[in-house]
């Protein structure tokens, strides 16, 4: 999630075969350079011999001799082909809007390369090795956020991709200044690319921006369910509840995986707590029947969070295994049309994510809300105040919270039903898959934060219970993510300006302090 997080950022190289997903986070977020091996080489150099023949020949073939989508009926003269692959770069980067962060088109650079890289698109390998350059000199394309239907590739911002290596457009450098492509190449020493016969169709024609953020945002949720699994279980420490739901022999009678690691995460993290342990002896025996569903119910929802990740990662691995192009030269040789670019099974997934996260946030929320109100707090000040009345307390960082989660619903809405036809028509149905992703983006962010939420209050609900740290009653491991939050946020009092802390909080999330914090004393790793 930090893209200053430390990672070995050694090396990847990029041959025939798939990357791994964490290769793809390793360049795109961390800077990892690239190197194209001697395989990959060989397998473009000759498919494009395959191509090369193509070039005199009078039969037509799209993208080598022919215009594009609608206009693919129109044979191009060998002396307008060079002039019709620029045109079609040029026409094509077409986005417009905000700025794409600069990690979702390393993501989208990284993935085309990878495809060139399995022979199967007919490039030559210098196109392949100039958009390694740029990826090793920090040379990043300037792209907005809207342009991609998520068919045909994602074409616009391909192009705009696809244009920097002509030497063509704007980028941001690796000081991050927006120059021309032109300087940016110049000072990195790297030669613009004049694109041959069926280049600039083959640069644009994949799913590479959709699959680099459903891989960044799969690698940030997997984090983000296990912060989940420990806020909720400090929750249920903060209001007094069971763990006795946890237990394994339960959880083993509804046997999905992720919820029998979810629960088992919770244990782990109640494992030794004095709160607990307290509510079930003595004057405290725990009387309630049952934990409200927000605590009792927490493996379930977070267990179903994580099948449906599993879903999308295996849909992942699928795609990052595929060498996806219009036409595609084949294995035996042949040049051949297809629609493996559509983007269907990206937009899926990327929208089925979206609709766990927003649940995440929202149960989380709702844990949120029950230390606030006398009549469920089980003997803690209203809004965790100090003096209510004169102070409120978290009575607004919970409003923050339903904020985030209300926007969650709404980017749970799937954008991949929503196909606009384009191109007169010839592309008739659309995955909008590109949007999808990034909406998820933005609600992996929601969710982090409301995280941060949950985790600030339960830490004061705690501090409130126990008298800080100097007396605590918490388990080893809640107790160790209460010193982590304490380093940066002070414990009870007065009002102070709270969206400070929620930031804190939210960085220790996201540069993975508190489940350092967590892991280190639970002995083992959460999973």
């Amino acid at each position: 999630m930090n893209p200053n997080a430390t990672i070995s950022t050694g090396a990847v190289t990029v041959s025939t075969g798939a990357l791994l997903p964490h290769d793809v986070v390793k360049v795109a977020r961390h800077l990892a350079p690239v190197e194209l091996s001697s395989e990959s080489l060989d397998a473009m150099a000759e498919s494009r011999t395959v191509i090369d023949a193509l070039v005199t020949d009078t039969v037509p073939h799209y993208g080598v001799s022919t215009g594009f989508g609608a206009l693919a009926t129109k044979q191009i003269p060998i002396e307008l082909r060079a002039q019709l692959q620029r045109s079609l770069i040029r026409s094509h980067a077409a986005s417009s809007g905000a700025e794409v962060p600069r990690e979702v088109i390393r993501g989208l650079m990284l993935n085309r390369l990878s495809t060139m890289a399995t022979g199967r698109t007919g490039v030559r390998p210098v196109v392949a090795r100039t958009y390694a350059a740029l990826l090793n000199a920090q040379i990043t394309p300037v792209i907005g956020e809207y342009g991609s239907l998520g068919c045909s590739g994602d074409l616009a911002p391909l192009s705009h991709c696809a244009l920097a290596v002509m030497g063509e457009g704007k980028v941001r450098n690796a000081a991050g200044e927006l120059v021309d492509a032109s300087a940016a190449l110049a000072a990195a020493g790297i030669e613009p690319v004049v694109l041959a016969e069926k280049e600039g169709l083959a640069l644009i024609n994949g799913t590479d921006g959709m699959l680099g953020m459903l891989l960044m945002a799969a690698a940030d949720l997997r984090d983000l369910v296990t912060i989940a699994d420990l806020s909720a279980a400090m929750s249920v420490e903060g209001l007094l509840g069971t763990d006795d739901v946890f237990a394994a022999d339960l959880h083993a009678l509804r046997p999905h995986p992720g919820q029998i690691d979810s629960a088992a995460n919770m244990r782990a993290v109640l494992a030794g707590s004095a709160l607990l342990a307290e509510q079930k002896a003595g004057a405290h025996k725990f009387t309630r029947v049952q934990d409200a569903y927000s605590l009792r119910c927490a493996p379930q929802v977070h267990g179903a969070v994580r099948a449906t990740l599993a879903h999308a990662e295996s849909v992942a691995s699928i795609e990052l295994a595929s060498a996806i192009d219009n036409p595609v030269v084949t294995m035996d040789g042949r040049v051949e049309s297809n629609g493996n670019f559509h983007g269907a099974p990206m937009g899926y997934v990327l929208d089925f994510l979206a609709i766990a996260v927003a649940d995440l946030a929202s149960i989380s929320e709702r844990r949120t809300d029950r230390f606030l109100d006398t009549a469920r707090s089980h003997g803690l000040n209203a809004f965790l105040a100090d003096d209510p009345g004169v102070d409120s307390g978290h009575m607004i960082a919970q409003y923050t919270a339903a904020g985030i989660v209300s926007e969650l619903k709404r980017l749970a809405v799937p954008a991949s039903v929503d196909s606009i036809p384009s191109s007169a028509m010839q592309e008739d149905h659309v995955s909008m898959g590109w949007h999808a992703g990034l909406k998820l983006r933005k609600g992996i962010d929601g969710l982090a934060r409301v995280l941060a939420i949950e985790l600030l209050t339960s830490s004061r609900a705690l501090d409130m219970r126990d008298g800080g740290l100097a007396t605590t009653k918490s388990s080893p491991v809640i107790t160790a993510v209460r010193e982590a939050i304490r380093t940066k946020v002070e414990g009870p009092g007065t009002d102070r300006f709270i969206s400070p802390e929620i930031e804190s909080v939210f960085q220790l999330i996201t540069d993975g302090s508190l489940l350092a914090a967590a892991n280190s004393a639970a002995g083992s790793p959460l999973v």
